[in-house]
């Protein structure tokens, strides 16, 4: 099992239980139901959730010297994550996003930057790192600061030390700080370093300003442009309409380090899509795309095969929708022709 790190974005998310009747009424009082408290944003989503398969992995982002800050540290500890690359910092808060979803209908966050304002990614270790996945740097200003120099020295360094290198995106709200960058430059940036990158649908159009409705030639389009710009494995996300995966060729392969060299001849040159493997109406879509990397990831850091690798990602993001954890018990029930490759991470527990 190659080693995994997990780098950037992590906030608390507090989620009051609230129906369809719930309204902004200045002046009256609303009532609503109990509030969530859970780990999220990138780190706290897709690592809780390889956490949840039984996968050790190391932990990089930044935090507040304050209670929501000993509590993500607190909770990743308690499930035997290598927290020390969380890094408290003072005169400043911990992130945290209010998530506003009535039953049926999608989400609305509001999101509080915090720590994650001076993550750079300059202080990330990489001695025993197999696979770096990057995750949301859009939401993590000083990573993309200087058209996005700060994240390309980092995977510049962790390519160079022979890690492969992974990257999730996050939608560009055309109100955000984020939607001022030239991402038509950053994004090609970013791919010719990157190994792997799963972003959804709408992050893509989003950052890249394409106001279109979904459609294959979208997608295809999409996967034929991240493969241009440099990337070995294009993983598109698009909600009800299932999960697309096209890889580069076995040459791409050759340079995208340990956890996916042994297998460049098997990864190269495939184009597939899998359905979606949630059940019945979706209990949630916060996180669905954050599982759906810790998936990716597994299946790669454990070598499996591309197909077997997508439907893990598939899974873990279906079980996720489903209002289910991501465990090797549940992945197996959603799709049992996985339960025999994962037997090996429920070994010693």
């Amino acid at each position: 099992m190659h080693s995994i790190s997990i780098a950037g974005l992590v906030c608390v998310d507090l989620r009051p239980h609230i129906d369809e009747s719930a309204q902004f009424a200045p002046g009256r009082l609303i009532e609503i139901g109990p509030l969530s408290m859970q780990l999220g944003g990138m780190v706290g989503n897709t690592g809780e959730n390889l956490l949840d398969l039984g996968v050790p992995l190391r932990l990089e982002c930044g935090v507040g010297d304050d209670e929501l800050g000993h509590y993500v540290r607190d909770s990743l500890q308690a499930r035997g994550a290598d927290i020390s690359g969380i890094r408290s910092l003072s005169q400043v808060g911990t992130s945290y996003s209010l998530i506003l979803e009535p039953h049926g209908v999608d989400r609305t966050i509001w999101h509080s930057i915090g720590a994650n304002a001076r993550f750079d990614g300059g202080e990330i270790a990489l001695d025993g790192v197999d696979l770096l996945h990057v995750g949301y740097p859009a939401l993590l200003p000083a990573l993309v600061a200087d058209d996005a120099a700060p994240l390309d020295a980092l995977l510049t360094r962790a390519r160079g030390a022979g890690v492969t290198t992974s990257v999730d995106l996050s939608y560009v709200d055309t109100a955000s700080a984020a939607a001022s960058l030239d991402w038509h430059a950053i994004l090609p940036l970013i791919a010719g370093q990157t190994d792997v990158i799963s972003p959804s649908l709408d992050d893509l159009t989003s950052a890249l300003r394409i106001d279109e409705p979904f459609s294959t030639a979208l997608i295809d389009r999409m996967l034929t442009q991240l493969l241009e710009w440099g990337v070995a494995i294009a993983a598109i996300s698009a909600g009800a309409q299932g999960l697309f995966v096209r890889t580069a060729d076995s040459r791409r392969f050759r340079r995208a380090g340990r956890a996916l060299l042994e297998r460049a001849d098997e990864w190269a040159d495939q184009d597939f899509h899998l359905a979606p493997l949630w059940r019945d109406i979706p209990v949630t879509t916060n996180g669905a795309g954050d599982a759906l990397s810790a998936g990716l990831l597994c299946g790669i850091a454990a070598g499996f095969a591309p197909e077997a690798t997508a439907l893990l990602a598939a899974a873990c993001s279906g079980a996720l929708v489903s209002g289910r954890r991501t465990t090797v018990e549940v992945i197996s029930e959603l799709s049992p022709e996985l339960a025999d490759p994962l037997t090996f991470l429920t070994e010693g527990r």
